[in-house]
């Protein structure tokens, strides 16, 4: 059964969506932007900035859905510039550094709110009982 997963430590969905869906035994989270709970968005910072509070959001989604990094099987990352790939790998492993996740990472034509990234993740869960 879906269950949905929401938490005010990580931006509200702002759309037909949720942060994140589990059915017990995986979870999907929504793309995170680099956007704080209160909405400021960083798009003006540096991607090492962006790459950050995107993947500080992702953590409060996977921790809301009982999960950590550590349960990450699979994350897409999209940039607006391939070019900023190297110094969002920077930011990017130092949150996966020991056994990390598969990864695609690729360059789109645009963002939500002209941001530079934006990290989605497929993570795995204890199944309820």
């Amino acid at each position: 059964m879906k269950r949905i997963i929401e938490t005010d430590d990580a931006p509200a969905a702002v759309g037909a969506y949720s942060q994140a869906t589990t059915n017990g035994s995986l979870v999907f989270t929504a793309g995170q932007i680099p956007m704080t709970a209160d909405g400021e968005l960083l798009e003006d910072e540096p991607i090492e900035n962006q790459t950050n509070q995107a993947l500080y959001n992702l953590d409060a989604v996977l921790d809301e859905a009982g999960a950590s990094y550590e349960d990450v099987l699979k994350v897409t990352v999209f940039l607006d510039d391939i070019d900023d790939f190297e110094a969002m790998n920077e930011a990017y492993a130092d949150y996966f550094d020991d056994q990390p996740p598969a990864r695609s990472a690729v360059e789109v034509a645009a963002l939500p709110k002209g941001v530079g990234v934006e990290i989605e993740a497929i993570a795995s869960v204890e199944q309820d009982e």
